[in-house]
């Protein structure tokens, strides 16, 4: 069973029945026809209908940002934020797609040479419940501009904004079966991938999650993109802007309730300012307001499950037994109406050694950890002492500070004095057991994109050997080239060309013969002198052997005196 559960106050919104096995086969039926018409419609046509998709979402703001509210207790004024934004997405491969997809020339020796890009078919989407919307179109977008068709399984959780997805889908125009929400329960992914009619697979979720599907994917030669875990760090040095500093901070760190793979989970400040910069962070994390998602005053929601909630609670134990101080929070929250609801206080934990626990993990929830570092050669170690590498927030105005921090952090991205985003113009992803691959940007487009080499190479115009013009007699004595527009080479040249050098060749070891009338009496053989009396023709000495080739006939043997073939057959050895 399928349940979709409030997590302001755990009653229970509607449940679901997952797909038979019969079902779901029938729906990979559907999404295999389709990926066999859909790469065939034109690129204006899939732009006209991506632009009706970013329409409708606009359109709908308030009904599926509820709807996200509902479900998973994110605030109702970021969820209007997330429905804006997935239009923003759709807008841009609209508008990018023709540049993405154009053919890439590349020049070579040969007249044409390029790569183009084609869809691979099917591709299953695996996608997790804390951006409903957002991480679904962010591989929606590119995929069904580029030809893609789409196979979602969403988190059990937000079924209602699963279903909404296919539903705007097809009321934006696109034809039937190129996006199917599939509701299915977990243990059902492995037939699903294992089925051929998936060409790949785009998981976001967990680190144990990504292991499973890399795992099978990787079994079955098929590709995948993953976009898992993070640590994120959020480093402050002494040229930073200290005010806006800390109220990015906060904001970064307790985005989506903290449930984001790229909140900064890791504050890392350098010893000058700390002191100062606890003081401001640790008040304005208690200043937050904690309560129903749905009240646009409300800054820190619920949890969205009470599994993520007792986990937090578990890491915070774990943080105050490493010798974690924990400066502000630490607790489950109890709100008016929500005794139910699965509430956390935003947290702020100081003094922990780096080999803690809770610092190799990542941490779903409002959990800040401090950190004090000497220097920046501290922070980027301290940064980079995780097994994580998605992102980085780094706020310094010092060039050279900037320089280091570009190149020496491990991870997908470095954003400087701002909070780590992402966005459709940009590649998103990250290294490490952050996973692999790319989402957005032309990169997150062509993941799923088969880029074919191709090389169009200009064949010389064609030759063929001068055919020879024979004789009555048909005496190879007096066979002579046809005319030309330029004389014919000296046999005795030091260069003698292909044909002469095969006819002197043949000359040589056949029997003399008498010349014969021919119908040009008078026209000179190139091949031999012409007699000057009636008498018989001696038989003329052999030529100076000409320059090796290697396309001279094999020898024949010197002592076999039948003449060559009559059909000239010769003439084609190689």
């Amino acid at each position: 069973m399928i349940q979709s559960l409030n997590p302001a106050n755990g009653k229970l919104l509607r449940s679901f029945d997952p797909l038979t096995p019969e079902a779901l086969n029938a729906k990979l039926a559907i999404a295999a026809s389709a990926a066999k018409t859909y790469p065939k419609e034109t690129l204006d046509q899939r732009i006209f209908w991506m632009r009706r998709l970013a329409a409708l979402l606009e359109a709908d703001i308030e009904e599926l940002a509820i709807t996200m509210t509902s479900e998973m207790g994110k605030t109702l004024v970021s969820a209007r934020d997330e429905v804006s934004k997935c239009a923003a997405g759709c807008r841009y491969y609209a508008d990018n797609a023709a540049r993405i997809l154009a053919p890439e020339r590349i020049a070579t020796e040969h007249s044409d040479s390029y790569v183009r890009y084609d869809p691979l078919g099917v591709i299953l989407a695996v996608m997790p419940w804390n951006f409903p919307l957002w991480q679904v179109f962010r591989f929606l977008a590119p995929a069904l501009m580029a030809g893609n068709i789409g196979l979602l399984k969403h988190a059990s959780n937000v079924p209602q904004c699963a279903l909404a997805i296919e539903a705007l889908v097809r009321r934006a125009g696109f034809p039937r079966g190129v996006f199917q929400t599939l509701l299915i329960e977990a243990r059902q992914v492995e037939h699903l991938l294992n089925d051929p009619r998936v060409a790949a697979v785009t998981l976001t979720g967990s680190e144990a999650a990504g292991r499973a599907v890399a795992a099978q994917a990787g079994w079955l030669v098929k590709k995948s993109v993953l976009e898992l875990g993070g640590s994120d760090p959020f480093i402050v040095l002494p040229s930073a802007n200290l005010a806006a500093a800390v109220e990015n901070a906060i904001k970064a760190r307790c985005i989506n309730n903290g449930q984001s793979c790229i909140a900064a989970k890791r504050i890392i400040v350098h010893e000058s300012i700390y002191t100062e910069f606890e003081k401001r962070f640790v008040a304005g994390m208690a200043d937050l307001r904690i309560g129903d998602p749905m009240l646009e005053t409300t800054d820190i929601g619920p949890l969205a499950t009470p599994e993520i909630l007792e986990e937090l609670l578990q890491q915070v134990t774990m943080a105050r037994e490493s010798g974690g101080r924990v400066l502000t929070g630490g607790a489950r929250a109890f709100v008016e109406d929500g005794d139910m609801g699965n509430y956390f206080k935003p947290t702020v934990i100081a003094g922990l050694m780096r080999n803690a626990p809770i610092c190799q993990e990542e941490i779903f929830g409002p959990v800040a950890l401090l950190f004090r570092v000497a220097s920046l050669d501290d922070a980027i170690a301290l940064a980079n002492d995780t097994p994580f590498g998605l992102a980085a927030s780094a706020w310094t105005t010092d060039d050279a500070e900037r320089q280091r921090l570009a190149i020496e952090l491990q991870c997908g991205a470095v954003f400087f004095n701002t909070p780590v985003a992402s966005d459709p113009r940009l590649p998103f992803g990250g290294i490490k057991r952050s996973g692999y691959g790319r989402e957005l940007g032309a990169a997150g487009m062509r993941e799923f994109l088969n880029a074919k080499t191709i090389v169009v190479a200009e064949l010389p115009a064609e030759t063929h050997p001068t055919p020879l013009d024979k004789s009555t007699d048909k005496s190879s004595d007096n066979v002579k080239p046809k005319p030309t527009s330029e004389p014919p080479a000296d046999p005795r040249s030091d260069k003698p060309n292909e044909f002469q050098h095969i006819a002197d060749q043949i000359r040589k070891f056949e029997p003399n013969k008498p010349s014969s009338p021919t119908t040009e009496p008078n026209s000179p053989n190139p091949l031999q002198p012409e007699p000057t009396s009636a008498e018989p023709i001696p038989a003329e000495p052999p030529p100076p052997e000409p320059a090796p080739s290697q396309l001279n006939p094999q020898e024949p043997n010197k002592d076999d005196d039948t003449p060559p073939p009559p059909d000239g057959s010769m003439l084609h050895l190689r």
